[in-house]
């Protein structure tokens, strides 16, 4: 080529040759809503180009011209991701799967279902309930996060303190590697050990091994109505102590979710549902336990929270309180984002230690004169520090990212880890280095050149 621009041009020209029409975009305009994830503290450019295919076959023709090329590919979901793995990196080609929203096939008697990568979270439980079925991963951005990219940063969420996580559902995918191969991995069957676990070795890796063509996940029967219990806390370092007791006690819940006062004034201002008037911190319990033992479950977390100083403990009168109540720790989020810029922390910490890591987020907040809003997966110890600057306050800025590094060190000081379900990305891969010995980043290296040795996908994430 006898210029540096010719190349991206060539790929360009190549992709809206092979694709049908509409497949790829390169008005600037348009590529700006592409450039980054929810993840918007992280560095992020321009695209070149956004692809959106509707087939596997067309997923391989984009990374197969790309990889001619020697073009970036950056694959994304819905872009509801918070560690910046789905940011655009210069001249890179964005893949995204939101057009492939099939629900191929639901086996009930073997209890799978087979999907396209952007079928939304909330649409296949839909689905799935129709049949009497039940897709239990759940992340907080169900309504809105695909399937593909759930598989992709192994998402947790609300209900995987019993049920587990992406990885636990994900029997098999077809995924084009960095070779352009477009390849089945995994199975149908509930067993199998037949050579490496590649599919699970795909699942997390934040498209950094291969672009997520098809999913096939694990079913389970649906379940019981929940018991919902909610205590009100006069601190956070109270409603984690409710945590650890409930913990130690041997329950199991079906949900254990934290929001703390700032998350719930922020989400009476915007949708006026009026649950701050009555606490600093709501600690939000679930049992799904069938007829008596999900009334007992239920008595025993409210007996604990009482124990650990809930200014108010009770059971949700009917179901649509319940769901209230857990509407808003779903909503904590985007609320939050409407009083500026959100640098979002994911720690993971044993849950013997939630207390001390939830006292040592506040001291690390008045230390450094940031606003921090919690919220928690806190039955597995998943927590949510949520970093609150000012529009256009830079001192602020540089603070509160300080702020977020002391709060890895603290969680890695305790026995967590640095990201408990939203990934490394491009936020977490300082923090990542320091969790992880050298020997082990180069394992890890050593299965991304084997599987991409060209450096094409997702470049510059992850390790």
């Amino acid at each position: 080529m006898s210029t540096a621009a010719a190349p991206s041009t060539a790929v360009v020209s190549e992709l809206v040759t092979t694709l049908p029409a509409g497949r790829v975009i390169d008005d600037p305009d348009v590529l700006a809503s592409y450039a980054h994830d929810d993840a918007e503290w992280a560095p992020h450019a321009l695209p070149l180009a956004v692809v959106r295919p509707r087939t596997a076959a067309e997923i391989q023709a984009v990374v197969r011209a790309c990889l001619e090329h020697r073009t970036p590919v950056v694959p994304r979901g819905a872009g509801t991701g918070l560690s910046g793995g789905a940011n655009a990196i210069p001249g890179c080609v964005v893949l995204s799967t939101e057009h492939m929203t099939e629900v191929l096939e639901i086996d009930g008697a073997e209890r799978l279902a087979v999907v396209q990568p952007g079928v939304v979270n909330d649409d296949l439980r839909a689905v799935c309930a129709e049949q009497g079925l039940w897709y239990p991963p759940d992340p907080a951005s169900s309504p809105w996060s695909t399937i593909g990219g759930n598989v992709a940063t192994n998402a947790g969420g609300v209900c995987c303190v019993k049920y587990g996580v992406t990885r636990d559902y994900v029997l098999g995918m077809q995924v084009v590697n960095g070779l352009g191969e477009l390849v089945r991995l995994g199975r149908r069957t509930a067993k199998g050990v037949a050579g490496l676990d590649l599919a699970g070795l795909m699942v997390g890796s934040e498209g950094t091994l291969g672009v997520i063509a098809e999913v096939t996940v694990k079913l389970r029967p649906a379940r019981a109505p929940e018991h919902t219990v909610a205590g009100y806390f006069d601190s956070v370092v109270d409603a984690g102590r409710a945590v650890a007791a409930i913990t130690a006690a041997g329950l199991t819940p079906s949900a254990l979710e934290l929001v703390d006062r700032t998350c719930l004034e922020a989400v009476d201002a915007w949708k006026n549902m009026g649950l701050a008037a009555e606490a600093d911190v709501v600690l939000l319990g679930r049992s799904d336990a069938p007829g008596a033992a999900g009334d007992a479950e239920a008595a025993e977390m409210l007996r604990h929270f009482e124990a650990a100083g809930a200014t108010f403990a009770a059971q949700a009168a009917d179901a649509e309180e319940a769901e209230a109540l857990f509407a808003a720790r779903r909503l904590a989020y985007p609320a939050l984002e409407r009083l500026g810029p959100v640098l979002t922390e994911d720690v993971c910490v044993p849950r013997a230690a939630v207390p001390a890591m939830l006292g040592r987020i506040q001291e690390i907040g008045r230390r450094h004169e940031v606003t921090i809003a919690n919220i928690a997966h806190a039955g597995d110890g998943n927590l949510h520090p949520l970093l609150i600057t000012p529009i256009g306050d830079e001192p602020a800025r540089r603070r509160a990212q300080e702020a977020f590094e002391e709060i890895l060190s603290d969680a890695l000081a305790l026995g967590g880890t640095v990201t408990g379900e939203h990934g490394v990305g491009l936020l977490k891969r300082h923090g990542l280095e320091r969790e992880q010995a050298p020997e082990v980043l180069a394992m890890q290296r050593a299965v991304k050149a084997a599987l991409d040795p060209h450096g094409i996908l997702n470049p510059g994430k992850v390790v």
